[in-house]
Order: C-alpha cells, then sequence, then structure tokens
C-alpha cells in the first residue's frame, strides 16, 4: 500500500503546481490565443547559435543590433581580405583616347572620379561605362597658367565625410575643391601656393587639406564652411561657375639633404588620423613625419632604405604603420621605433617599380610599373599565394606561387613618336598608377597607362 500512496501525493502535487500555474498566468494564457502555455519566466532562452551561416541569415533580415554580430563581421571582412584577390576577374573600361590615368577615387558603388595626364578630370560609371567630364577650375591669372607645360592631375582626395574633394585646377600648381555630390567648384587655391606641380593631398580634417608640391613645399590649405554649407553655384554674363581663391594658411619647406639637396620634391603624402600626423615622402629618399593644426610643425626626417623613386605612400591605422613604394621594394615604417620589425619586400617586376599602394586590415595591395599586383600580408610576413585549385570553394592548400593578377592590355596610341622611338611595338605593359577598393562591394578599379613618358595610352579595368 505504501507505494501507492506515495504515487497518488506526487500526482496530487503535480496537479497543485498546475493549477498554480494557471493562475498565476492567466492572463498572459489568454494572449496567447489558446496555443499552449507559455514558458515559465525563469526559464533560459536556448542559447544562441554562433555560427557564419546564421550571422549571414541574420544580417539578410536586418538583425544587426546583437552584440554578437561585430564579432562576426570582422571574421567576414578578414576572410574576404585573404580570399576575394584570387576572385577577382576583369573587366576592361574603355575611356576613348584620354593618356595615363593618375589618381583615383570611389565615389559611390558605381561612379569613380579620375584624374589623368592629360589634365582631365572626369567620372566613369563603371556599370555603364558613360563618362563625364568636369571643367577644371581657372587661377585669377590664367594666362600664366597655360603657358606652363601641364603635368596632369596626380592626386585625387575626398574628405573624411566625402562632402568635399580635392585635386588639382587647370594650372596643375593650385589646389581645386569641389562640393560632393554635386561636383560643383567651392574654391580654388591659387595665391601664394606652389611655385611647380601638385602630386600629393591629405585631407585633415573635414575643412583643412595639405597638399604637396614639386617645387618642395607643403601647404596646408583651410576651407571655410560658409563656402559650401547651403552654397548655390552663381554664374557670371559668360555662363562660367564662380569660385572663391584663397591662399593658404602656411607653406613650410622640406628640409634639404646633404647627399642630394636640389631633389626634394614632395612625392607623395598619408594621414594618420589616430596620431593626427602627416607622412611626406620627397624624391630625395626621405621620409618627414609633420603634426598638422593650424601651422604645419616638422617633427622627424628618416632616410628611407632604398631611395630610387619614392613615389608613393600609405598608412595603416590598425597597425601604426606607413609603407612607402619604391622602384622595387616596400619599406615599412613606424616613425616611434627607429628598430623595424618588418623586413622590406621585393617586387620582383623587372625592376619597373612600386606604382601604387593601399592598405585594407593587414594586406597590402602593390599596383607595379608591369602591369601586375601583387598582394602582401604583413602579418605573415609573405605574399598571398595561388591556390591549388581554381574552384572557389575549393580548400585545397597554396601552391607557392605568388598570387599576381596581371592586367590588360587597354589602349595604346600608334602615332609617330610610338613608330619612330619604340619601333611599332605592338604591347607595353602598363603601369598601375592608381588602385581603389569598394569593399562594401567588394570591386577593385585599377588604372595607369603605360610606363615610357613618351607614349600616349591609358588602361582602366574593374576587378570584381
Amino acid at each position: 500500500m505504501a507505494p501507492q500512496q506515495t504515487g497518488s501525493r506526487k500526482r496530487k502535487a503535480s496537479a497543485l503546481e498546475a493549477g498554480a500555474g494557471s493562475s498565476s498566468s492567466q492572463g498572459l494564457m489568454s494572449a496567447g490565443h489558446g496555443e499552449g502555455p507559455l514558458l515559465p519566466k525563469k526559464q533560459k532562452r536556448p542559447a544562441t547559435l554562433r555560427s557564419l551561416v546564421h550571422y549571414l541569415k541574420g544580417r539578410t533580415v536586418g538583425a544587426w543590433g546583437r552584440a554578437w554580430l561585430p564579432g562576426f563581421e570582422g571574421k567576414l571582412r578578414g576572410y574576404a581580405v585573404h580570399r576575394l584577390p584570387e576572385l577577382l576577374t576583369e573587366r576592361l573600361l574603355a575611356l576613348g583616347t584620354l593618356n595615363k590615368v593618375f589618381a583615383s577615387q570611389w565615389l559611390n558603388a558605381t561612379q569613380v572620379v579620375c584624374g589623368t595626364k592629360c589634365n582631365t578630370l572626369f567620372v566613369v560609371d563603371v556599370q555603364s561605362g558613360q563618362i563625364n567630364r568636369i571643367p577644371l577650375m581657372r587661377d585669377r591669372m590664367p594666362a600664366l597658367a597655360r603657358d606652363q607645360p601641364t603635368c596632369g592631375i596626380h592626386a585625387i582626395e575626398l574628405n573624411p565625410s566625402k562632402t568635399l574633394l580635392a585635386t588639382g585646377g587647370e594650372n596643375p600648381n593650385s589646389l581645386a575643391v569641389y562640393q560632393l555630390p554635386t561636383l560643383d567648384p567651392v574654391c580654388l587655391g591659387d595665391r601664394h601656393g606652389h611655385r611647380d606641380w601638385i602630386f600629393a593631398i591629405a585631407w585633415m580634417s573635414d575643412t583643412v587639406a595639405v597638399s604637396g608640391s614639386r617645387d618642395g613645399t607643403m601647404a596646408l590649405w583651410r576651407v571655410d564652411p560658409d563656402m559650401f554649407i547651403g552654397n548655390i553655384p552663381w554664374h557670371n554674363d559668360a555662363a562660367l561657375p564662380l569660385y572663391t581663391h584663397i591662399r593658404p594658411k602656411d607653406v613650410e619647406a622640406i628640409p634639404r639633404a646633404s647627399s642630394n639637396p636640389s631633389n626634394r620634391k614632395v612625392r607623395a603624402l598619408a594621414f594618420s588620423g589616430k596620431n593626427q600626423e602627416l607622412g611626406a615622402v620627397s624624391l630625395d629618399g626621405y621620409f618627414h613625419l609633420w603634426k598638422a593644426r593650424s601651422t604645419l610643425s616638422r617633427l622627424l626626417s628618416i632616410r628611407l632604405p632604398y631611395c630610387r623613386e619614392n613615389v608613393c605612400l600609405t598608412y595603416c591605422d590598425e597597425l601604426s604603420l606607413y609603407a612607402v613604394g619604391s622602384q622595387s621594394h616596400v619599406s615599412f615604417l613606424d616613425p616611434r621605433h627607429r628598430q623595424q620589425n618588418i623586413r622590406p619586400l621585393c617586387s620582383r617586376e623587372g625592376g619597373t617599380g612600386v606604382r601604387s599602394l593601399s592598405f585594407y586590415q593587414h594586406i597590402v595591395t602593390v599596383g607595379t610599373g608591369h602591369g601586375s599586383l601583387l598582394f602582401y600580408d604583413i602579418r605573415a610576413q609573405k605574399f598571398l599565394e595561388e591556390r591549388s585549385s581554381a574552384s572557389s570553394d575549393s580548400f585545397l592548400g597554396p601552391t607557392g606561387r605568388k598570387l599576381k593578377l596581371t592586367c590588360g592590355r587597354g589602349w595604346l596610341n600608334h602615332d609617330e613618336l610610338w613608330v619612330n622611338y619604340f619601333g611599332g611595338v605592338e604591347e607595353f605593359p602598363n603601369a598601375l598608377y592608381t588602385h581603389c577598393y569598394n569593399w562594401p562591394e567588394m570591386k577593385l578599379f585599377v588604372a595607369g597607362g603605360p610606363l615610357p613618358s613618351g607614349l600616349h595610352g591609358h588602361y582602366a579595368g574593374l576587378w570584381s
């Protein structure tokens, strides 16, 4: 009898618990439209599944608010940085008869703004191929500007908020600022500025930019917000746009090197937002670090390990490193640590030089003068390698061969110079003077032209 009594007590207790639960959650039960009892309040939810698949599903439906998403976003980007280069395929873009693209920047998901050696500023739609030219700004005394030989547009930079674009004017010595997204002219720095061509531009903030020139000086410019906030461009009787003419707030000369005092041309600039400092490379083989506030103040100068054709510079905030491209190497600099732990990398592309550089996370993309793109992993201190299978979902290991994307032929003008001085050679590798990523769209714009200065031609391609 005892076992039966015990079982009876258990059934009664279960009934009492069920009754208590029903009375305490009657309102909640009615809200459930009779679909069964709700879970007790104190019962834990099932653990969230933190896999890449669940992350992608969450991103598809817009589930961005969960705390674990940023971690997966970082992992996904890291994976894309390594895998994207080997998955890219090229689509050539026709630019007519334009000569050598020196600079480029993405304006939005489909448009890239470019500058050329033939002093043309234009926007190309990478989907339709349509090209729209942007009128260049003229100095107050344009006759003097036209008397000078043009070198083209070597620099295009967007400010941090992407509301302003800085580049060269009709006179390559002048700094031109346009408003985005309309590309209306805002101001032109043509007074008391540079006496020679502008090769590099960097924004310190939304309203402060620094330009570097072949005359061996750096100029700091401040754009008054009243020039462009709510500004409607007015035109004169000749239907030409009007804009403000400004002068620099400060101009500083690059110090003369004892080894090569006449070649202190400023070739490239890169800004460190993390340290609020500006790096500059001069053709005499030096790296200079500046503090840019209301004026320019030089902090130090470092002799570069490779001194020939130092023509490009980039900075990585994540790693606190500058990268300098020279004739055959990329050197890495941390100005706060003179002893460098990262050895220089050699491009080994026929001595044609490193012509363009960019950082994304810990991967450096190198555009060479021999028409190829290389990808270097800073952490592993080696180039990315080809996979043993062309399949995009293959997990086979690397082959040991350096991953290299070789760009197409582009367009070459078969003029008299080509015939007389280059013997009618049909094909020249294109120097990749500029490249820029659009990471949200997983696209890479690459452009340039034939390396010999006398040849007229161009290359432009969308890799996606």
